[in-house]
């Protein structure tokens, strides 16, 4: 499933009325059934009630074994009514969380960058805990409606019993829900707050994590570990705050309840005193009264679940209602390979022009580190065609109309920083299980030593971002990866910072000749990669200042050989 099966949410409500919306069968029955459930445990003390009414006037028995009857099958309506019911609603509950996750989950791995303002954390918190509680308003509803039918049977019993024990009954639910309402928009506002806190704690772990090497490097774990506490800080008194107002919500809830039913029972009692209503009626009334806390609790307990669904509704509406930053083109590039820059100005880069034609291997090395990072993001689209002047062709098409998907297939940007999953060394190299060129791509990187080094070989375990690999170690990962796609166009980012210089230009080698015949791109600073290329392209001050062969120009330009010179 993807965001395109899902109907464009624009608000929290939204997305609330598709989840209601597409559930509307598995509800039907699940209302069905726990109000059957709720009517099964409403009749319970009805029964009790006609029995001693029954009892004593008819002593026979007979009317013993038939009330036994009666007792018995509304226990077996209530156990299996319930049992029943509780299933489909939890079944629909978690198809629903599901569908929502992968949605969330799509979004944020959507190519196209999304203006949703939130962190991958934050996203991730939204994905998770965020589309469970959206999802329990499968729950609340049905229960809602079943416990709202058990309230009015038990006050149409009591009604017919006499009349001022079903008033009481519903004007104190009235009430009830009239206090509670009011407390559960604290609960849903202070849940909000709760939330966006925990997901920006969240997001600042992930941060923290992705950058500890670096940190504990120039001595900025401390301060950095200060501002997760304090992020983390504010978290918890949010959590706190939520916590108590819940506290309040469901003491009041408990206390209102119990005073309704102690106020019925004390009423009937009063009425059975006074000769008003009967024995048998009496039995029924405090029955009804003690068992009508627990349809009780449930109604009073539903407002708040529903404004904690609201809240993470509105929080998941940021990520999926988010438009996109540009609108992918349907063709496809043409075949071939060739790459071309023509005049584009984004960032750094002013009026860039460059052709690489298709089976080409260029590098492009660039004097200034924003330069290079510039490119390789609108090569990686990134940033969409719109943000920038100029035009960026592939295969003859203009990338502003092609499909995202068209533009992965056939072009492949191999980022400087590319992250390392939890699994196996085989899953990092090839996801989808696909790939004809795994040897040949471990091969190449020079992946061969770690893969032998570990007797499961390529089956060795990987751990999340490749905390048990080298750093040198986890870029030849990468770049295996990217050799493995086998696409048409590629393009590497500094794919050799981390290994040493006998390993680099064994990769610079063989990078050559598995890619030969295809059009390949190195942005970096390797001499040898650049000397691995047919030609080099020179990027200083955003434009191509120069291009030659790395050895012409290694001997004839002094600013080159100072920049490249190891």
């Amino acid at each position: 499933m993807t965001t395109h099966d899902i109907p464009r949410p624009r608000t929290g409500s939204d997305i609330l009325r598709t989840a209601l919306r597409r559930n509307l069968g598995a509800m039907l029955w699940g209302t069905v059934l726990m109000g059957l459930y709720q009517a099964g445990e409403t009749a319970f003390p009805i029964a009790l009630g006609l029995i001693v009414e029954h009892t004593m006037q008819d002593r026979s028995p007979g009317a013993l074994a038939l009330s036994i009857g009666a007792l018995a099958v509304i226990i077996t309506t209530v156990s299996l009514s319930w049992r029943f019911g509780m299933r489909v609603l939890q079944k629909a509950n978690t198809t629903e969380a599901h569908r929502w996750r992968v949605g969330v989950a799509d979004c944020g791995l959507q190519p196209v960058p999304r203006d949703t303002g939130l962190k991958s954390g934050e996203v991730l918190t939204i994905a998770t805990e965020d589309a469970d509680q959206t999802a329990d308003i499968i729950e609340v509803v049905p229960l809602l409606i079943s416990s709202l039918v058990a309230v009015l049977i038990a006050a149409i019993a009591l009604g017919l019993a006499d009349g001022r024990l079903g008033l009481l009954v519903i004007v104190g639910t009235v009430a009830i829900l009239l206090v509670l309402s009011v407390m559960s928009k604290r609960i849903g506002s202070s849940t909000r707050e709760q939330q966006a806190r925990v997901a920006r704690a969240g997001a600042k772990v992930a941060d923290l994590i992705t950058g500890l090497r670096p940190l504990h490097g120039f001595g900025g774990n401390h301060a950095a570990f200060a501002s997760y506490r304090k992020v983390s800080t504010e978290a918890r008194h949010q959590a706190v705050t939520v916590a108590m107002a819940n506290g309040a919500y469901a003491g009041t809830a408990m206390a209102l309840n119990a005073l309704l039913a102690a106020t019925v029972t004390l009423t009937a009692g009063w009425l059975a005193f006074d000769r008003q209503i009967t024995i048998g009626e009496l039995v029924m009334a405090v029955g009804l009264a003690q068992f009508i806390m627990e349809p009780l609790k449930m109604f009073s307990d539903m407002p708040k679940y529903v404004m904690m669904a609201r809240a993470s509704a509105q929080r998941m509406a940021l990520v999926l209602a988010a438009p996109p930053v540009t609108t992918p083109g349907p063709h496809r590039p043409t075949a071939g390979g060739s790459l071309d820059i023509d005049c584009v100005r984004y960032g750094v880069l002013h009026e860039l022009k460059f052709r690489v034609s298709a089976g080409e291997f260029v590098a492009i090395t660039a004097y200034q580190p924003r330069a290079a990072a510039d490119l390789a993001a609108i090569l990686s689209v990134r940033v969409p065609p719109d943000a920038y002047d100029g035009v960026v062709r592939l295969g003859e098409r203009e990338i502003g109309d092609l499909s995202i998907e068209a533009v992965r297939a056939h072009m492949l940007v191999n980022p400087y920083e590319a992250e390392i999953f939890a699994g196996t060394l085989r899953t990092n190299i090839d996801p989808t299980g696909t790939s004809r060129t795994v040897p040949e791509a471990v091969e190449a990187s020079m992946l061969t030593d770690v893969v032998a080094l570990h007797r499961e070989g390529l089956d060795h375990g990987v751990r999340d971002r490749g905390a048990n690999l080298s750093g040198g170690q986890r870029q030849r990962l990468s770049l295996a990866r990217a050799l493995a796609a086998d696409t048409d166009v590629l393009v590497l980012h500094d794919p050799t910072t981390a290994v040493d210089a006998v390993t680099e230009q064994l990769i610079a080698r063989n990078l050559a000749a598995l890619r030969r015949g295809r059009t390949t791109v190195v942005i970096t600073s390797s001499p040898a990669l650049l000397d691995a290329a047919d030609r080099v392209l020179v990027l200083d001050d955003g434009v191509i200042t120069a291009e030659d062969t790395h050895r012409n120009l290694l001997a004839g330009d002094e600013d080159y050989c100072a920049a490249v010179a190891r």
